[in-house]
């Protein structure tokens, strides 16, 4: 028997729609498996937690995350809840940088063409790779004057970050199509020429994978016309934080973008979407991004058994997509949030019988 301590974070707005359908998907893998099980607390975090104890991440909570083998996570912040100098509330980057989640890990796939707002939409398939804990969010932690007469934000580039982010990316690629893409701007940056100088240095120790450097303009613009020529891309947290979500779009919007933010230590498995307070509690957000997250998860947790979930419930996500008209209303269908995660669920079940 595999047991497995889960740390389970719903957050705000759809944030508790779509973890309950990741959990469910869990309790079908945990079904499937006999030898696996998952213990499951819920924490409260967020911008709600805020408005009720005057906290968005209360250290007691952050501290008993760390005894969890994982962390699921739904969604956190709301437009209105703001801190004194305009910032909204963002406790997931605070764990992010609390925990060195420093490998920001963004599937984008394509699983059925129609998906797509591309006519070459049909068969994306790459990992944008994020730094997490420096860069251009690095200045998240000052503040400014709102009726002074400048503002400035200071970008962190770091030798140690850059490295392991970097042998992450390739280690990835290998198991890939062995091709690394680094997104960067050192054309003007020198943040940027060193982020570069350091990328050339790591790829020296990876002969067998191919390497291109292109700059994040000319990265945006390539995503829309040859998605396909890309397998692994790395960046900066700023640029990795834009390119993500304009690569979600691709694929079918950010409802059917995973994402894990992942350390040595410690990981959290999240929909890359964020709260949508306009829709939650209405049973139409797409939960596809936190089932694939979850199945992220039960990949990157140690021993066979958890591997062998996850392939299970990628495989079950991928059966249901195949049929372009099981969707819900954010990428054009009719299903409700419970149903489709009954759907994923089900597949789970059939495919382990």
């Amino acid at each position: 028997m595999t047991d497995f301590r889960i740390a389970v974070l719903p957050g705000d707005g759809i944030g508790p729609d779509v973890t309950a359908e990741g959990l469910k998907t869990l309790r079908a893998v945990e079904t499937a498996i006999p030898e696996l099980r998952f213990h499951c607390d819920e924490m409260s975090v967020g911008a709600n937690e805020f408005l009720r104890g005057g906290d968005p991440l209360p250290p007691a909570t952050m501290e008993r995350m760390k005894d969890y083998d994982a962390i699921l996570l739904g969604a956190m912040g709301l437009p209105g809840v703001r801190w004194p100098d305009g910032k909204e509330m963002t406790p997931q980057i605070d764990i992010r940088e609390i925990l060195d989640l420093y490998c920001g890990l963004r599937p984008i796939r394509t699983y059925h063409a129609d998906d797509s707002p591309l006519k070459n939409g049909a068969n994306i398939d790459l990992v944008l790779i994020r730094e997490n804990t420096e860069g251009l969010f690095f200045g998240r932690h000052g503040s400014a004057d709102l009726n002074g007469d400048m503002a400035q934000d200071t970008m962190r580039v770091t030798r140690h970050a850059s490295v392991r982010l970097f042998h992450s990316a390739f280690k990835l690629a290998r198991e890939r199509r062995k091709k690394v893409t680094l997104v960067d701007k050192a054309n003007v940056l020198p943040t940027m020429a060193y982020f570069r100088h350091i990328f050339q240095q790591v790829a020296a120790e990876y002969p067998d994978v191919a390497t291109e450097s292109v700059y994040v303009d000319a990265a945006a613009l390539f995503l829309v016309r040859r998605p396909q020529d890309f397998d692994v891309m790395v960046t900066e947290n700023m640029f990795g934080d834009i390119l993500s979500d304009l690569a979600s779009g691709l694929v079918g919007g950010m409802g059917m973008a995973p994402s894990g933010d992942i350390g040595d230590k410690y990981a959290v498995f999240q929909p890359s979407h964020g709260t949508a307070p306009d829709i939650a509690g209405m049973g139409i957000a797409n939960p596809v991004a936190m089932i694939l997250s979850t199945a992220m998860m039960l990949d990157w947790l140690p021993g066979e058994a958890s591997k062998q979930g996850g392939r299970l419930l990628h495989r079950a996500v991928e059966s249901i997509l195949a049929d372009p008209s099981a969707r819900t209303p954010d990428v054009g269908g009719i299903l409700k949030t419970h149903e489709m995660g009954d759907r994923i669920a089900a597949a789970v079940l059939a495919a382990s019988t």
